[in-house]
């Protein structure tokens, strides 16, 4: 696998687990992680989780904690216990939250010596726009900004990273550094169509741009052919 498959994560948006083992066993020579979602945890729980990473699978648990300080940090505490490799929190749920996140994660993981997942500050979500922000949640500033201060807000709390749009990399890069993890969803190849996705970059583009993992789901796990999908990911031809 070369190094940019590597950066991939697969989204599992799917309703069966035995619909999710047969993408991890087509698409695990091809890719370096696996998301699960809401749609299926909320269905299975962490006992599909436990099974997944029992099979040597890496998981980023995408459930994006948002609440109060202590309900999150045991939450986190859950994750951990579900040796995930990665795990996210809402970054406007504030300091004080995702703080306790971190430090919950990391006295479990300490205490009953278990591997310390990366902990992930969700900036704002890729189906949002300027206008959405500015009109619909009242927000002001630029989107950009927001997410720039979300993402010093998340370094600040002591997480490894964010989410955030690809169209932001280049901000948060130069503002946390090389060392924090960025992870991007709204990665559409340009053979594929957009959904409900509004601020999009190609897979190519955005490793260009220095993202350490790109989340594809619908174009892959949609395809007919979701091994060919994964090796056209970085072609840029229709």
């Amino acid at each position: 696998m070369n190094t940019s498959h590597q950066k991939i994560c697969i989204a599992l948006d799917v309703d069966h687990a035995n619909q999710a083992f047969e993408l991890i066993d087509l698409l695990k020579p091809h890719v370096g992680l696996f998301k699960v979602g809401m749609q299926l945890f909320y269905r299975y729980g962490p006992n599909l989780v436990h099974e997944m990473v029992s099979k040597g699978i890496k998981i980023f648990l995408d459930l994006k904690f948002h609440d109060i300080p202590n309900t999150v940090r045991n939450a986190s505490i859950a994750a951990v216990r579900m040796k995930v490799a990665m795990f996210n929190v809402h970054a406007g749920g504030g300091l004080s939250m995702m703080q306790q996140a971190v430090n919950g994660a990391n006295e479990i993981a300490q205490k009953e010596g278990l591997p310390l997942p990366q902990i992930l500050g969700v900036t704002i979500l890729t189906s949002l726009t300027q206008e959405m922000l500015s009109n619909e949640l009242n927000c002001p500033g630029s989107l950009e900004s927001r997410v720039v201060s979300l993402a010093q807000l998340s370094k600040t709390a002591g997480l490894d990273g964010v989410v955030a749009s690809p169209l932001e990399l280049a901000w948060i890069r130069s503002t946390c550094g090389a060392d924090f993890t960025i992870v991007t969803p709204g990665i559409r190849p340009l053979w594929s169509v957009t959904n409900d996705q509004k601020r999009i970059m190609s897979p190519s583009a955005a490793i260009e741009k220095g993202v350490n993992f790109i989340v594809v789901g619908r174009p892959v796990i949609q395809a007919d052919d979701p091994v060919l999908a994964v090796t056209r990911l970085f072609k840029n031809s229709l």
